[in-house]
């Protein structure tokens, strides 16, 4: 097939991707045939998937000028990865569409003649609209998360959208390039953090869809992202106040100070006050990284060789908190002003303060 005549293009459709390789030529034919007579570019971003998705999306590439990829080492996230692409646009429309097919992408000609009209400011594919369905693609128990997600994001929003957890939508880049500043970028639903974090009340036009089963990879839902989700609405309805990975840091604190009572708890008697301090300084302090790097440091998790290198200096520069943590608390008990369990709490909330300020400068250099 010889290349097309590359022509501005009026609409970029930005697909996320992560271990998508299978998915990325029928993505491009799906497009090409859907997209006939509209001057159109997709861009692929790749969070730097093991399986070759970059190496693929590049070779079509090559041949078929309205295809690019970004490939993104050393930081994940869908809605990271839909904000890097529509403002690599230069479109006057972008669109979002997943990588695994699961998304009917005939219904973007619809969208586009839409907001060319001036109908509205958002289009939105939808499942839950009349007309659309999701039993096909889901699960009973993703089913039931994305029911309870959607009743809980309408209670914020400023307009009714029957479907705001959709990832499959389009809207003007003017609009993107206002928003992208207020947007926090992190977790699975990106078209909610734009309709949260919009100057003006949008319009939103939901067109309706079946959404497909998926026919290779995996699905990426688990617990992260609906964590992800709950912290993003705290982080609009404060706003701003409690950022995504304050909230995120905080409660696996909360979660740090469980585990270093519990363990002072046990060993208390048998080690004396200071030594069972010190242990369970240590292993709250294990547990508390273990769980910040698989859920506040998502988008920048270390793996490897970096992940013991991140644990090593992060014992390092938290036995900082830790010697911190036992004085205080030793202090605290010596001169009878709190109890065990208090001065034991206080010397530990004292270590998830200095954890949290070291944490992103110097572990995990977030961004």
């Amino acid at each position: 097939m010889s290349p097309p005549a590359h022509t501005p293009p009026v609409l970029t459709v930005v697909v996320p991707c992560y271990n998508e390789a299978a998915n990325v030529a029928p993505m491009v034919a799906r497009l090409e045939a859907t997209l006939q007579g509209i001057a159109w570019e997709a861009i692929f971003v790749d969070d730097n998937s093991p399986d070759g998705t970059t190496r693929v999306a590049r070779e079509i590439a090559a041949r078929d000028p309205r295809i690019r990829c970004i490939r993104r080492v050393g930081r994940r996230g869908l809605s990271s990865a839909c904000v890097e692409g529509m403002l690599a646009s230069s479109a006057d429309y972008v669109a979002v569409i997943d990588g695994d097919l699961q998304h009917d992408e005939t219904l973007l000609p619809r969208m586009l003649q839409l907001l060319q009209a001036g109908g509205a400011d958002v289009a939105v594919g939808s499942r839950h609209v009349d007309g659309g369905a999701s039993s096909e693609g889901f699960s009973a128990w993703r089913q039931r998360i994305s029911d309870g997600g959607i009743a809980l994001a309408q209670l914020f929003l400023r307009v009714r959208v029957a479907d705001p957890m959709s990832g499959f939508f389009m809207l003007r880049r003017s609009l993107v390039e206002d928003t992208a500043p207020k947007l926090t970028g992190r977790g699975f639903k990106i078209l909610l953090d734009i309709l949260l974090s919009a100057k003006a009340r949008l319009r939103v036009a939901e067109l309706p869809y079946s959404f497909r089963a998926r026919q290779a990879g995996e699905s990426k839902l688990d617990a992260t992202v609906l964590l992800d989700f709950l912290a993003l609405l705290l982080d609009k309805a404060s706003g701003g106040l409690l950022p995504l990975r304050f909230l995120a840091f905080a409660a696996v604190g909360a979660v740090g100070v469980l585990v270093h009572l519990a363990i002072l708890a046990v060993v208390l008697k048998p080690l004396g006050f200071h030594a069972a301090q010190w242990l369970a300084s240590f292993v709250a302090m294990t547990a508390n990284f273990w769980l910040n790097n698989r859920l506040t440091y998502s988008d920048v998790r270390l793996r490897g060789p970096a992940l013991w290198r991140g644990l090593a200096l992060f014992y390092l520069v938290c036995g900082v908190g830790v010697a911190a943590n036992v004085g205080v608390a030793g202090l605290l008990l010596r001169d009878e002003l709190a109890s065990w369990g208090a001065a034991g709490a206080a010397g530990a909330l004292l270590t998830v303060v200095w954890n949290y300020a070291v944490s992103a400068t110097l572990v995990w250099r977030a961004r």
